[in-house]
């Protein structure tokens, strides 16, 4: 005769909905013993670690995520709060931006002083010219410096802009390295003053702007001893046509004196270079020679005038190759006619007779802004 054998029902209670279930429905969280349907609306589960956490500590947003993974992987945008893996995170000031506020957000477009981005190089040749031209009066203002750099980076980025401590209410414009011909037919220059003169801003007419150009060491010569004796004619050149120079930047004395002092002129171009560089200057010189990859020719005043800005790039450009080209002798005895006779670009030739450097006949110029 059989045994009638019964197997007891093994059962819990859900800790959140009362009900009764079989032991192997349950499912184990922190000590309690939770139904299938209750768990699933009661917690999620981490996408990083795959661990199961409660609703409440979950600090995800798209997808689940626990706050350990979070502190490990993640950070939020500062503009609209979205958690972002530090992965996909674009920075502004050392503040975190997801893709979309990061492509729309003004602040991305004026840069503290100190940024020097990985310079571009535009344009086919050997000497490159970087632009650095202050703007005041108008604005430490990112939202006009997101319109600037959109006329001007239409196609590329030819330019970024940052602030300078030496202006009352402005920015300055900086240029990546482009060629002279790349600069008059590429660079939107006319967009650019265009944009800058609707938003208010001057150059000229203000106390404090300069315009200065940058020109690479590797154009004035193979080697560094090349380049240093380039440089030397080039120190030798400026002071020796210092009058007709200060004439052509627009600068007074005063501001010379304090922005773009002179080195003082000498008999032979080595002698100016070593006295420029034991002067103790630093960098506010008429020609600053303290920077490692370039020369920053810096005696000029600020413009938004298109065609003194491209009449001061071709004088820098006409500057190096006399000094690159000829010899200590031919520099020497040239003189400032001699020199304008080398001369071709309608621009500067215009700009030479606006200032009465190349002809004393009155020729009419609209004044810079």
């Amino acid at each position: 005769m059989g045994e009638n054998m019964t197997e007891e029902r093994e059962v819990f209670t859900c800790a959140h909905c009362g009900e009764e279930y079989d032991i192997c429905d349950g499912y184990e969280m922190e000590g309690d013993l939770y139904c299938y349907n209750c768990i699933d609306e009661l917690t999620v589960i981490c996408r990083d670690c795959g661990r199961r956490i409660w609703n409440e500590d979950n600090v995800g947003d798209e997808y689940p995520i626990c706050r350990e993974c979070f502190d490990s992987n993640y950070t939020t945008c500062s503009e609209c709060g979205r958690v972002i893996h530090l992965d996909d995170a674009y920075y502004d000031d050392d503040e975190p931006l997801c893709y979309d506020c990061y492509s729309y957000s003004d602040a991305r477009f004026l840069h503290d002083y100190s940024y020097k981005p990985e310079p571009i190089f535009y344009g086919e040749g050997n000497r490159y010219v970087g632009v650095e031209l202050e703007i005041d009066k108008g604005g430490k203002s990112c939202e006009n410096a997101h319109e600037i750099c959109d006329v001007a980076n239409s196609e590329r980025e030819l330019i970024y802009i940052k602030t300078d401590g030496s202006l009352d209410d402005g920015m300055e414009i900086v240029t990546h390295p482009m060629t002279l011909k790349y600069h008059m037919e590429k660079a939107h220059w006319k967009e650019i003053i265009a944009k800058a003169l609707e938003l208010g801003y001057k150059s000229h007419q203000t106390s404090t702007c300069g315009l200065h150009c940058h020109v690479n060491r590797t154009s004035l010569g193979k080697t560094t001893e090349e380049q240093e004796v380039t440089i030397g004619k080039i120190l030798f050149f400026v002071e020796r046509f210092w009058d007709e120079l200060l004439r052509f930047s627009r600068r007074t004395e005063y501001q010379i004196n304090r922005w773009a002092a002179r080195y003082g002129l000498k008999e032979k171009p080595k002698e100016v270079l070593d006295n420029a560089k034991k002067s103790g200057l630093g960098r506010y010189t008429c020609v600053n020679i303290t920077n490692y990859e370039t020369i920053e020719f810096r005696i000029f005043r600020g413009t938004l005038k298109y065609n003194t800005i491209i009449a001061t790039l071709q004088l820098v450009d006409e500057i190096c190759s006399a000094a690159f080209l000829m010899s200590e002798e031919e520099l020497s005895v040239m003189s400032w006619h001699g020199f304008l006779e080398r001369l071709t670009e309608p621009e500067l030739i215009q700009y030479l007779k606006e200032r009465r450097l190349y002809v004393n006949e009155p020729v009419e110029t609209e004044e810079d802004d």
